[in-house]
């Protein structure tokens, strides 16, 4: 079954499609809160893991000496800021939103919207805009956290680490959107994702942060969204010049993936 396209010459239609997005959302946005594993890991994993290796591992709170510019005199921790921003961004897109479209399609949610006023559509946009939002309030609450807990220094380049932020989470989201558009059932699409979710945070720099990374492990990195993710936002924060090779890869995965995630997106 595929999706229906709508002709430009019937705005009404178009319009009626649309009719009780707004109860849609909030229908499907209170059912996720309800999802412990989904609030858990969306919006609060990212801070417990920033908390949790600040005061476990020793050292991460002493100031870094002898690496040289720009790391010395930064306190350990701070190095993992950006690749836990980075993991705010692919733990929903790559664990929880997967899940949840192929839920629908395995359950035939989809056909079934298919059938009503609500365009099948609308359940997409509604997940893709609660994604969004706990993007970022799961940025927002690590920041605040790490800035109280740990005296997390201002960003060098906001501009730079804000549109390195807006192109990770259009990466990111297109190929959480790739994973969802084929996946037949919510098993097959959490199997894929997390296959996909921990190399690429190993890429990113998650057990080798920003000085201690080895070389040809950030040479890779930087091919992988996240790994450019990671890369970029470090960049933005604590060095000087523009990452512009990371924020084309990013830039480049965008435009391939999600073109063809909305292509092979299947409804039933």
């Amino acid at each position: 079954m595929t999706s229906a396209t709508l002709s430009p010459s019937l705005p009404s239609t178009r319009v009626a499609g649309w009719r009780g997005f707004g109860t849609l959302l909030t229908t499907e946005a209170r059912l996720w809160l309800r999802d412990p594993g989904s609030v858990f890991f969306s919006l609060v994993f990212p801070t417990v893991l920033l908390v949790g290796v600040g005061f476990a591992i020793p050292g991460m709170r002493e100031p870094i000496e002898g690496m040289g510019a720009p790391w010395d005199g930064l306190m350990a921790i701070a190095t993992y800021v950006p690749v836990v921003l980075a993991a705010a961004v692919a733990t929903p897109a790559l664990t929880t939103m997967p899940v949840y479209f192929a839920t629908f399609r395995e359950k035939g949610l989809l056909r079934r919207l298919s059938t009503t006023p609500m365009r099948p559509q609308g359940i997409v946009v509604a997940h893709l805009l609660i994604n969004l939002v706990a993007i970022a309030v799961a940025s927002a609450i690590a920041l605040v956290v790490c800035r109280l807990a740990f005296g997390l220094a201002e960003p060098r380049h906001l501009g730079t680490v804000l549109l390195a932020f807006l192109l990770t989470v259009l990466s990111m989201l297109s190929l959480g959107t790739l994973v969802a558009a084929r996946a037949p059932k919510a098993s097959t699409a959490s199997a894929i994702g997390t296959l996909i979710y921990f190399p690429m945070l190993f890429l990113s720099g998650m057990w080798t942060p920003g000085p201690i990374m080895p070389d040809a492990l950030r040479e890779v990195g930087q091919y992988t969204p996240l790994g450019a993710a990671s890369q970029a936002l470090t960049a933005g924060w604590f060095a000087d010049g523009f990452p512009m090779l990371q924020m084309v890869v990013m830039a480049v995965w965008t435009a391939v993936l999600l073109p063809l995630a909305i292509k092979l997106f299947r409804w039933s």
